[in-house]
């Protein structure tokens, strides 16, 4: 595991298990309280890190209002977007720190029942996960009231099938309920009709390691990295054609020239950036020459991008735009759950228009058409599969025009 800080990774050398105990964050938690967790999140800034970027705190205040016998508590890790891997690196070495921020959440909003929603292909993760959790137990951490609060409260594993849309949080639910993965209509939202309809509180790993790390450290040390407005630390998955790809604790502020040269030790033979794909391969492209933009959320905001979970993939300029934008479409054409009709067909059409560009035989409706679809889907679509799945191709058509629409004039 490599990292630049260690505020959230801190535990991730360290031989937890063979000497477990009660973590100070969650003591500290167990003696506070629902009110003074919340305030404690809120005052950090913490924003959701699995895309949204929906404030953490915010999002734990509204959750509590909702009062049941039975109240959900999901952690999803399904982290089916292509180029991210840094949920599966908390799992592996500091699952414990994931479970305590899912246990000092529902004591912050009276969650009874915790689920970890587990990737399909994380499935080599379940036995040491189980095994935690039956220490936890030991330790009555999980179970009959746990650490004397008089809150009854556990957590089990569930493994998806391997759905990319099950990561967006409805999609998950329905799979939980054993129905095909596909998206709700809101509202109800899920913080007040989630899982089997009754309340349901739904994070990211990484958003409940960065709440035990807050409770554990204070917000206070926590708002020392980062910038006002993008508090803390990011765990980014950066990947791609640099010399050193892997999973790194960065604070906000760093730029993304500084990413791929200092932490990532520059381009793969010393070629030149094409362009850098951030928050996945749902995300926009950003050039090469534009790379001295912090990695915040000011600055991303300023010029219409999203961080998305934290991906960063690095590509270099023997890589031709088009056949990338391709391999883009590809994969959501395949994982559209055909649920609406603006992804469904949005994908094949455009695969269909891509294909011609390609071989530069494209028409000149099929340059007018192709940013019309990209934009319907953006707009019309049902969830953020559809939303997101053309925005890489209309960032390419906004910042490259001519890598996109070259290949017809040079058949002419």
């Amino acid at each position: 595991m490599k990292r630049i800080v260690s505020f959230i990774t801190e535990n991730f050398e360290k031989e937890v298990l063979e000497s477990f105990e009660i973590s100070s964050g969650l003591l500290r938690a167990s003696n506070m309280t629902e009110d003074e967790i919340i305030e404690e999140i809120s005052l950090s800034g913490l924003k959701g890190r699995g895309g949204a970027a929906y404030p953490t705190g915010k999002k734990l205040a509204q959750s509590a209002v909702f009062k049941s016998d039975v109240k959900y508590l999901i952690c999803n890790a399904d982290e089916g977007e292509p180029g991210t891997f840094k949920d599966r690196d908390l799992l592996k070495y500091d699952a414990l720190g994931v479970f305590e921020g899912m246990v000092i959440s529902a004591l912050a909003v009276r969650a009874t029942d915790g689920i970890l929603y587990l990737r399909e292909e994380y499935s080599f993760l379940i036995d040491e996960l189980e095994n935690i959790l039956s220490q936890m137990r030991s330790k009555k951490i999980l179970g009959h009231n746990i650490l004397d609060t008089g809150l009854n409260f556990d957590i089990s594993i569930f493994s998806g099938a391997g759905a990319y849309i099950c990561g967006e949080g409805t999609s998950l639910i329905e799979s939980i309920e054993g129905k095909p993965g596909r998206p709700r209509n809101k509202p109800p939202y899920t913080k007040e009709q989630g899982l089997f309809m009754k309340p349901t509180l739904l994070n990211n790993v990484e958003t409940y390691a960065a709440i035990n790390a807050i409770m554990k450290n204070g917000y206070e040390e926590f708002i020392k990295y980062g910038t006002e407005k993008s508090p803390g630390t990011k765990l980014i998955s950066l990947c791609g054609n640099v010399n050193s790809p892997g999973t790194y604790e960065i604070p906000f502020g760093v730029t993304l020239k500084e990413i791929i040269e200092k932490i990532g030790n520059g381009v793969k033979n010393e070629r030149n950036v094409k362009f850098v794909q951030i928050g996945g391969i749902s995300g926009p492209l950003i050039l090469g020459k534009n790379l001295d933009i912090p990695f915040t959320y000011e600055d991303f905001d300023k010029i219409d991008v999203s961080m998305g979970s934290g991906a960063i993939l690095v590509v270099d300029d023997q890589t031709d735009i088009l056949d990338f934008l391709d391999a883009v479409q590809a994969f959501f054409k395949h994982e559209s759950c055909g649920k609406c009709t603006p992804c469904r067909e949005g994908n094949r059409q455009l695969l269909n228009v891509l294909a011609r560009m390609r071989k530069g035989i494209e028409t000149e409706s099929d340059i007018v058409n192709i940013e019309r679809i990209a934009k319907t889907m953006k707009y019309a679509s049902f969830c953020g599969l559809g939303q997101t799945a053309p925005t890489a191709l209309l960032s390419a058509i906004k910042n490259c025009p001519e890598e996109i629409f070259r290949r017809g004039e040079q058949h002419a």
